[in-house]
């Protein structure tokens, strides 16, 4: 993983390089049984060159301590490894020249569980699905050149940061995380 995370480093694959401060690969356990895929890089992160530090960041630690985890206990990444101008969407042609990046990423972790965090992340593994639908459930599917993986889906902490109502469905469905890896583990033996 460190000769990954500095290959991440090192890419010029799109035009969102060189208008970024830092590449933010990811962080986190190598051998975690959860993985969390956001969206891309915000300007705190992009600052840090470490993903979700700004005030979602603080959100998703919290979240994570509700359910009795540790930030250092899962691996988080997003999608696009460099911040979009102006915080924007990431274009297609930036979500494919990381495609590859975050593959690597998944096979060299092995995630029991994969928690996409927002609409972007879900896309690029659950296309056509909403996220106002798709948030709070499991979803095992195969993808090409991964193999099985059970994604779960769920609005990105930020959302709570712009409209408070999002809060506690935020919580909510991460309180249902640790009785789905259950599930999971159960189903493997």
């Amino acid at each position: 993983m460190d000769d990954l995370t500095q290959q991440i480093k090192l890419c010029q694959q799109c035009q969102l390089r060189s208008g970024c401060n830092n590449v933010v690969p990811g962080e986190g356990n190598f051998n975690a049984e959860i993985m969390m895929i956001g969206e891309g890089p915000g300007k705190n992160e992009d600052l840090r060159g470490k993903p979700f530090v700004g005030a979602a960041g603080k959100f998703l630690n919290e979240l994570l301590a509700d359910i009795d985890l540790k930030r250092e206990n899962v691996y988080i990444t997003n999608v696009v490894k460099c911040r979009p101008p102006m915080n924007r969407d990431p274009l297609i042609e930036e979500i494919e020249a990381c495609k590859e990046w975050l593959n690597q990423q998944i096979l060299a972790i092995k995630p029991k569980l994969i928690v996409l965090l927002g609409r972007h992340a879900m896309s690029r593994f659950l296309p056509n699905l909403k996220i106002s639908e798709a948030h709070g459930r499991a979803f095992r599917r195969e993808i090409e050149g991964l193999g099985v993986f059970v994604f779960f889906p769920v609005y990105h902490p930020a959302a709570a940061l712009y409209n408070g109502g999002m809060r506690p469905v935020l919580i909510g469905d991460f309180r249902k995380i640790p009785k789905l890896l259950k599930v999971i583990e159960t189903e493997k033996e």
